[in-house]
């Protein structure tokens, strides 16, 4: 899932506000009809590939219907897919590409990750060309890995460095030319793809990064970052020390939420891109505590 996937998240900021300009009133109808709008680029992107990753094979056909938008727009959609190396043509459709699929479900993009999206991309902005950039695994860490690949000005600003302890964001990142990935050892984490342990620690005691983008299971003024687990933790707060600046990126429900492991205090952190509907109290607690706070 790696190539074309990330570029995805370029475009979902892009046609947030919807993507109707190849449709047909037809399509357009068939949406109304249906009592919703037609799908965003990036929403039929994402229903695509879904259906893709459980039958290996769509058709022209069977995607307009599905999506409710013409099929003039569903060849365009083809063959940017084909274009970006998540899919191969095929008489009729689009096949499977025989790596696409293969990691688990939680880090496709999906229609319900608009949040995410938007946390991605505003935290990926705040990149800057040719920095060494740290990641831990994560939903969020995932997205705003792809949406800072597929930054064009970074292809052209010279290469940047991804480091990370995420399996998934490796294997994406692995396959940008302007980007040079980093790769940490470890005992891997099955349910995240994340590597933990001395091995990985002992590697990032080696380095050093511009930037950490961190993600967190909850972060509050008073006991700062947090997450489920001590060993991912422990690499979060190496990643941190190791790091000129600090970006938390977190949607609004984790605002205001402590979980087990301490990862590091608020003021530690320069940046938070969050979400609407994050509690005030708390964030206007964190501006205080010094963090430059981004509501997308």
């Amino acid at each position: 899932m790696s190539d074309s996937v990330r570029d995805s998240i370029r475009d979902s900021i892009r046609d947030s506000s919807g993507d109707s300009s190849g449709d047909s009133s037809g399509a357009s109808m068939r949406a109304d009809a249906a009592g919703e709008a037609a799908p965003s680029r990036a929403g039929r992107w994402s229903a695509m590939l879904d259906r893709l990753a459980t039958t290996g094979r769509l058709g022209v056909g069977e995607a307009a219907e599905l999506l409710g938008v013409s099929e003039a727009t569903i060849r365009r959609d083809f063959a940017e897919l084909v274009r970006r190396q998540l899919a191969t043509r095929n008489h009729g459709g689009v096949v499977a590409t025989s790596v696409a699929y293969e990691l688990p479900y939680r880090y496709r993009s999906t229609q319900r990750d608009d949040a995410r999206t938007r946390v991605a991309a505003a935290a990926a902005a705040l990149v800057q060309p040719g920095q060494v950039v740290g990641l831990n695994g994560g939903t969020t860490t995932t997205a705003t890995a792809r949406a800072l690949a597929s930054r064009e000005d970074l292809a052209e600003g010279g290469e940047t460095t991804i480091v990370t302890n995420a399996l998934n964001i490796a294997t994406e990142a692995v396959l940008r030319p302007h980007v040079q990935c980093v790769s940490l050892g470890g005992v891997a984490r099955p349910e995240s793809y994340e590597v933990t342990g001395p091995l990985a620690i002992l590697v990032l005691q080696q380095l050093w990064l511009d930037v950490a983008i961190v993600g967190v299971n909850g972060l509050t003024a008073r006991e700062g970052a947090t997450c489920r687990h001590e060993d991912e933790a422990a690499i979060i707060r190496a990643m941190i020390e190791r790091s000129k600046s600090v970006i938390c990126v977190a949607t609004g429900d984790k605002i205001g939420v402590r979980t087990f492991a301490s990862i590091s205090p608020a003021s530690r952190l320069d940046d938070l891109v969050t979400t609407h509907g994050a509690d005030a109290d708390e964030i206007a607690a964190l501006r205080a505590a010094g963090v430059r706070v981004h509501v997308v």
